[in-house]
């Protein structure tokens, strides 16, 4: 038996068919201007043929099958064919030269311009999907998979798409609007890769080999731990509000509400790198838009927050080996919601993020939903990555980023706050400036009556006669309204 199992994988290995990825497809977007590289898999030591807008290379399948080449740069344009010839042949039509941006993060990312039917809405979603026919965008929607180890290709169906109201109303409408922002102004063609799950940690998106390789990291791993032991009566638990819902059901009567659940997996650090990011690392990039850390909040997640984050962006780098590709992220907005989260400290934690180089930040706490964590004006969402883009990927002479805190220094019983980014002087939109606070050395806050001075805010409080510290929107659902004359929203910060 075990000698005609071994000649069947023999044989089955002898006929094997050159394979591509599935992020290499028919209507996909390729990098422009950085080496195109197509890889796939064969037979070991068959010889592929890649042909491609004029250019022709073959490789040679190794011991394992897998075979890599990479054809010349080449400038925007299309629509071309890439061919790839070997034991059988592969045609892939209408490949676009162009910019990709990968999307990644958790449900506020995910969104799509259709929303999530009974729970929230894309502002003008029935116009923007009507509207959504952009033959220069290109979709890509990787289908959620952990893993524990780093998969070489993506699961299901993954394959690109043309942007259609259809494919669109499925599609992240951040990413959408930010990539249909891009495409209009760039006048190239744009490729979207969505790689996205709802409810997720940072640290479930970040290698294993970056996680384990600093020690100051090992927190995520207790908290991991707790988490995953609170899990052992999930099945229990969900079988009982299964039962509930029935009885409910049968009495007339409505359900009753039950806590979610995430996917235990989708929580396991580095699953969701091994499974959704790791496929696509071979694959060149223009850059990131990130949108995540609403699920850091929880108290024992957010003061790790900073470091967690800023090992994912070098990690990514590493592992796409690009170098500092920009880097560009969603501050999280503002939700009411309780004392088991701490949403000011992630929104902090990715105001400091800024220090690492070719980043960028979308403040959004001014758009916010208190009563909803999904808020439905994704549109100012995607204009504000794309104008972050314009400045760091692009390299265009505009203002992108909102007042930014540098420093607090006491005068006497008030204290003056500076900010970067307030060249022309600083506006409270709707009247007085809201949401700032102070405190002495004993670090009680009490609200502080603010008056704007040019680019700074000089801040007092008859509670508090030696002002040493000063803070801004710091409530997980603030009441804000400090902006730049360019109209963007100043960061929340602390001073502390």
């Amino acid at each position: 038996m075990r000698f005609f199992f071994l000649l069947a994988l023999v044989a089955g290995a002898a006929n094997a068919e050159v394979r591509l990825p599935k992020i290499l497809s028919s209507h996909a977007v390729l990098q422009r201007d950085t080496p195109l590289h197509i890889w796939g898999w064969s037979d070991p030591g068959e010889t592929v043929s890649i042909s491609f807008n004029g250019v022709t290379d073959s490789a040679r399948g190794d011991r394992l099958g897998r075979w890599s080449v990479y054809l010349p740069p080449q400038s925007a344009g299309g629509p071309y064919q890439l061919s790839i010839a070997g034991t059988n042949k592969l045609l892939l039509d209408d490949i676009l030269i162009g910019d990709v941006w990968f999307a990644s993060g958790q449900s506020n990312m995910a969104m799509p311009l259709a929303g999530f039917p009974g729970s929230a809405v894309v502002k003008n979603a029935e116009e923007e999907i009507r509207n959504a026919n952009q033959p220069a965008l290109r979709l890509l929607l990787i289908p959620r998979k952990p893993s524990a180890y780093p998969l070489n290709d993506f699961d299901g169906n993954a394959s690109w798409t043309d942007c259609t109201p259809e494919t669109a109303a499925k599609f992240s409408a951040v990413a959408y609007f930010f990539g249909r922002e891009i495409a209009s102004r760039e006048h190239v063609a744009v490729g979207l890769i969505d790689s996205t799950w709802g409810g997720t940690p940072a640290e479930a998106w970040v290698s294993l080999d970056s996680l384990s390789a600093d020690s100051s990291l090992m927190p995520v791993f207790a908290t991991w731990s707790k988490m995953a032991n609170e899990q052992t009566d999930l099945p229990a638990v969900r079988l009982a509000e299964k039962q509930e819902d029935e009885a409910a059901r049968q009495a007339h009567a409505a359900g009753p509400k039950h806590p979610w659940h995430p996917n235990p997996e989708s929580w396991d650090p580095a699953w969701l790198f091994n499974g959704m990011i790791a496929p696509a690392v071979n694959y060149a990039i223009k850059g990131v838009i990130w949108y995540q850390g609403e699920t850091n909040t929880a108290l024992a997640r957010a003061p790790m927050y900073h470091k967690v984050f800023s090992t994912l962006i070098a990690d990514w780098r590493r592992q796409w080996q690009e170098g500092e590709f920009p880097f560009l992220f969603v501050q999280i907005s503002s939700f009411r919601s309780d004392e088991t989260e701490n949403w000011a400290i992630v929104r902090d934690a990715q105001r400091q993020t800024l220090s690492v180089a070719n980043t960028a930040m979308a403040v959004t706490v001014d758009i916010g939903d208190p009563d909803n964590v999904h808020p439905s004006d994704k549109q100012t969402v995607g204009m504000r990555l794309a104008l972050a883009a314009r400045a760091i990927a692009y390299h265009e002479d505009v203002r992108y980023s909102g007042p930014l805190f540098r420093q607090a220094t006491p005068e006497g019983n008030s204290i003056r706050v500076w900010f970067d980014d307030a060249a022309g002087g600083l506006v409270a939109k709707g009247g007085a400036s809201e949401g700032f606070e102070i405190a002495g050395e004993d670090k009680k806050f009490v609200v502080a009556s603010a008056r704007i001075d040019g680019a700074g805010v000089v801040l007092t409080s008859d509670r508090v006669k030696s002002p040493k510290y000063a803070r801004y929107g710091w409530q997980n659902a603030p009441t804000v309204n400090l902006y730049n004359t360019a109209g963007l929203p100043a960061s929340p910060f602390t001073s502390e």
